[in-house]
């Protein structure tokens, strides 16, 4: 397994390729924006996009995905509270940005708990609400990897003060699903730098 790391959109959001090696075949996390540097990429490697997962619904982890969809159909997966927010330009926040908001009428609805089996990975589905109501991380046990999205880190949570947002819930879901996690799990956030779980447990002041 290969993880590529893409800083795309107007807020810096990480987008990332799991990319499987052997076959090419691909999964995409958070496409906040499809720019050249991200489209060249997948067609020079020649990669073959299998899905899409989100972490959550806001616009800047959203809004490629129209892109995307240009190129390949594939299914876009999002964790079933979420799902409102992907045609709700207010609540997903686009509105701000973009006239009449960004909707996206596609998405496939997942739950705490469910396995994804794409690409030759098994990605469970760990709800985490707190940064909004479908907050969710996606976990490859068996390659010990964690896309966190906007629910943890490094040395820090999520905003919670956005619609649907709760202090309380989201420190609740990163201590009871997340901490408990191996801690040599790598996480891989939804903005700024890569971390551990060992290391959060020691160093994160929100926990």
């Amino acid at each position: 397994m290969k993880i590529k790391k893409y800083v795309v959109g107007m807020i810096g959001t990480n987008c990332y390729l799991v990319i499987n090696e052997e076959t090419k075949e691909t999964v995409m996390v958070d496409p906040g924006a499809y720019p050249a540097k991200v489209k060249n990429a997948v067609k020079e490697q020649e990669l073959k996009l299998k899905a899409v997962l989100l972490t959550h619904a806001h616009f800047d982890h959203i809004m490629g995905l129209s892109d995307v969809m240009e190129e390949v159909k594939v299914p876009v997966y999002v964790e079933e509270a979420d799902l409102p927010m992907m045609t709700d330009g207010e609540s997903n926040l686009s509105s701000a940005y973009v006239r009449g908001g960004y909707r996206f009428e596609e998405a496939v609805p997942v739950r705490d708990g469910q396995q994804l089996e794409i690409a030759g990975f098994q990605f469970r589905v760990i709800h985490t609400p707190g940064h909004t109501p479908g907050g969710c991380c996606y976990y490859m046990e068996q390659e010990g990897v964690l896309f966190s999205g906007d629910t943890l880190f490094q040395t820090s949570v999520g905003r919670s003060d956005f619609p649907g947002g709760s202090a309380s819930e989201l420190v609740r879901s990163v201590k009871e699903k997340l901490l408990v996690l191996p801690e040599e799990t790598h996480v891989y956030p939804g903005h700024m730098d890569e971390t551990t779980i060992g290391y959060e447990k020691l160093h994160n002041p929100f926990l």
